[in-house]
């Protein structure tokens, strides 16, 4: 849930009403993952319930492309994302670096970079690394920590940000 108060005044679209809001409304995500070219866009909330069709939808989109391996998605991630997307008042797909990874795929990731966790919350499908066209990555990462909602890591060289439902922490 987002925190109302000061976050209002650094975000146009953040309003103690939208805050309520996604909570009694339907929630709507749109993806574009940047390996596979596929893209998504759906409603995965309404009415009070997830909806699973859209979520085993999501679980595929965001899926290892590497193994091809499905993992499902934690719902309060794309909660986040939907926060997110409410608050910074956007309507363009989140473009996925990165979300479910194997513990196949953590590994050669890890072996080549000091920036992969070897117990990557990416492998619980908590995790999820992202950016959106022609918009402003720091932006996007500032608007992520004001959720103070898990983790939120800035990769300035590689023009993404990672979230994920873990502690609160920024890196």
């Amino acid at each position: 849930m987002l925190a109302c108060g000061s976050l209002a005044a650094g975000f146009p679209g953040l309003t103690e009403a939208s805050v309520k809001r996604p909570y009694q409304s339907a929630r709507k995500l749109a993806f574009l993952n940047t390996h596979t070219g596929e893209s998504l866009a759906l409603t995965y909330f309404e009415k009070g319930r997830y909806l699973s069709d859209a979520l085993q939808e999501v679980n595929y989109l965001l899926r290892d492309h590497r193994t091809d391996d499905v993992y499902d998605i934690d719902t309060a991630l794309l909660d986040q994302l939907y926060n997110l997307r409410v608050m910074l008042g956007i309507n363009k797909p989140f473009q996925i670096i990165s979300g479910y990874r194997s513990p196949y795929t953590n590994a050669l990731l890890h072996d080549q970079s000091d920036g992969v966790a070897t117990k990557s919350l990416h492998m619980q499908g908590r995790a999820i690394d992202i950016r959106i066209e022609r918009f402003n990555t720091k932006r996007l990462r500032n608007a992520a920590i004001a959720m103070h909602a898990g983790g939120v890591g800035y990769y300035r060289n590689s023009n993404f940000v990672h979230l994920d439902t873990g502690r609160f922490r920024t890196w």
